[in-house]
């Protein structure tokens, strides 16, 4: 049986709560990499302590969205960090997904489709007149066009994305319950799973609180 695949959040600056988090998180039943944000890359020790970090998946959750140059010289700057996946937002455009994909080299380049903190709700306040699922199939067309290495999206969105896109789907918004926090398309990470996710991003769950614990909470969870 193939081992479960998460990606732990580490959503902070203190490099020794991120060093707790990477040593607790270690097991033999699940997959661990580990997801590192503009928080952390923009902060005064992140960068130094990344390009020192050997042996494990890092996932850099930039997000790039931007003029292609701008996208593509981003890649170039940050090779030295020994990245295994990088996202770019969908939403920069067919272009900018070609251009930076075509100088990401080793790099699995990861489009993001419609964020998931946000519901039909705010799509509308901001001036989206579509549903999130028809977006999110949109854009996972584009990113096949591009062909880019990954996406990432809501696992409700997942059976609709593999329609088009068939290379790995990594998704956020990962509850054990309904206590969503900021995310507004939530799912559990069985039925994420179920629905054909290839990676979780999971950050509070796991990181609040006893770390070994909820990643023992997490190995029973998926075992039922």
């Amino acid at each position: 049986m193939k081992k479960s695949k998460i990606f732990v959040a580490c959503d902070s600056t203190n490099i020794t709560k991120i060093k707790k988090i990477i040593n607790k998180t270690k097991n033999s039943k699940i997959q661990i990499g580990y997801k590192f944000g503009l928080e952390f890359l923009n902060s005064k020790n992140g960068r130094p302590f990344l390009s020192k970090l050997k042996n494990k998946t890092i996932f850099a959750d930039l997000k790039l969205h931007d003029i292609p140059n701008t996208c593509a010289s981003t890649v170039k700057a940050i090779r030295d960090l020994k990245i295994n996946y990088l996202t770019i937002h969908i939403s920069s455009g067919l272009e900018a997904l070609k251009v930076t994909k075509k100088v990401s080299g080793k790099i699995k380049l990861t489009g993001v489709t419609i964020l998931t903190s946000l519901n039909n709700k705010a799509l509308k306040d901001i001036g989206f007149n579509k549903d999130v699922k028809k977006i999110v199939l949109h854009q996972a067309r584009i990113a096949k066009k591009a062909k880019l290495d990954a996406i990432v999206c809501s696992a409700q969105e997942v059976k609709l994305v593999k329609k088009v896109f068939k290379k790995e789907i990594i998704t956020p918004g990962i509850r054990f319950n309904s206590k969503s926090n900021d995310q507004k398309r939530i799912v559990t990470p069985k039925q994420a799973y179920k629905n054909g996710s290839d990676w979780l991003v999971m950050g509070r769950p796991i990181t609040k609180g006893n770390i070994k614990k909820n990643i023992q909470n997490l190995i029973d969870h998926l075992s039922k």
